[in-house]
C-alpha cells in the first residue's frame, strides 16, 4: 500500500528484472512477472587507499670519517718522513726514501802540485741532501832533503801536512779546473784532518769531491778519508732503474 508517496518496507524496489523490467522487492529470488531468477548483486570491488608514508629526512654522507683517515695518514707519512726516530729510520729505509752511498773509503796519494778528484752523482728527486765523513793527511814518507849551503848536512824540511778539501758543482768545477776562481758547496781551508758536513741542493746534479795539493810544489801527501752521500728520495730505485733502461732505449 502507498501513502504520501512514501514506501511500505515489504514494497521497497531495490531492483528491476533484466529480462522483463519488472520491478522486484527486496528479498526476491525470480521476477513476479516472467520468473526470471534474480542473480544476487556482485559486491563492488573494495579499493584500500594506504595514505603515504610521511616523508623520511635523508641521512647526509659521513665525509668526516674518510677526511679524518686522510689527515692521519698525511701526519703519519710526514712524521716518517722527518722524525729522527730509530724507527721512522728504518720505515725510511724499508721504503726506499732513505739512501747511503759510500764515495771514498780507501787510502790514496797525491803528487806535489796537483790534486785529485772524484765524481758523484744526485738522483731525481733527491732531498735533505748531505755529504758526510772525515779525512786525515801526512806528508809523503819520502820528502825531498835539502842540504845546508854552509855545512853540508841535510836540512829538516818543515812538515807540510795540509790539504785543501772542496766540493764543487760540476760547472764550479770545470771554471776551477781551468784555474779560476768560483764558489764550492764546500772548503774545508788549509788543515791537516777535518770533518766533513756539507749541504748539498735538492734535486739531481753532478758534482766533485776535490783534493787540492797545488799550493804545495814539493810536498806530497799521504790521505785516508771515508766520505759518504746520505739523501732522501720519493722515487723508489726501481722506477729510477727503469726510467733510465727507457731513456737509453729511446737514444735521450
Amino acid at each position: 500500500m502507498k501513502g504520501n508517496g512514501g514506501t511500505s518496507p515489504a514494497e521497497t524496489v531495490l531492483l528491476a528484472c533484466s529480462k522483463c523490467g519488472a520491478s522486484l522487492p527486496d528479498g526476491a529470488q525470480f521476477c513476479l512477472k516472467c520468473g526470471k531468477p534474480v542473480s544476487s548483486p556482485q559486491p563492488a570491488d573494495v579499493v584500500e587507499i594506504i595514505p603515504p608514508l610521511p616523508p623520511q629526512p635523508q641521512r647526509r654522507p659521513r665525509h668526516l670519517l674518510p677526511w679524518l683517515i686522510a689527515i692521519l695518514v698525511v701526519a703519519a707519512i710526514a712524521w716518517v718522513v722527518s722524525s729522527d726516530n730509530p724507527a721512522a729510520q728504518g720505515l725510511q729505509e724499508v721504503v726506499g726514501w732513505k739512501h747511503d752511498q759510500t764515495i771514498l773509503d780507501t787510502p790514496f796519494t797525491i803528487g806535489a802540485h796537483s790534486f785529485r778528484y772524484y765524481k758523484f752523482s744526485l738522483p731525481e728527486g733527491s732531498l735533505n741532501v748531505s755529504l758526510m765523513g772525515e779525512f786525515t793527511v801526512s806528508a809523503d814518507s819520502h820528502p825531498t832533503v835539502k842540504l845546508k849551503a854552509k855545512t853540508g848536512k841535510a836540512e829538516d824540511p818543515a812538515p807540510d801536512n795540509n790539504i785543501e778539501l772542496y766540493v764543487l758543482s760540476e760547472p764550479a768545477f770545470t771554471i776551477w779546473q781551468n784555474g779560476y776562481a768560483t764558489s764550492s758547496v764546500y772548503d774545508s781551508g788549509r788543515v791537516s784532518q777535518g770533518h766533513v758536513q756539507a749541504e748539498i741542493p735538492a734535486g739531481a746534479g753532478i758534482y766533485f769531491l776535490v783534493f787540492d795539493n797545488k799550493f804545495a810544489p814539493k810536498s806530497p801527501k799521504s790521505i785516508q778519508a771515508s766520505v759518504f752521500l746520505r739523501y732522501k728520495s720519493w722515487l723508489p730505485d726501481w722506477f729510477l732503474r727503469m726510467k733510465g733502461r727507457l731513456f737509453n732505449w729511446f737514444g735521450l
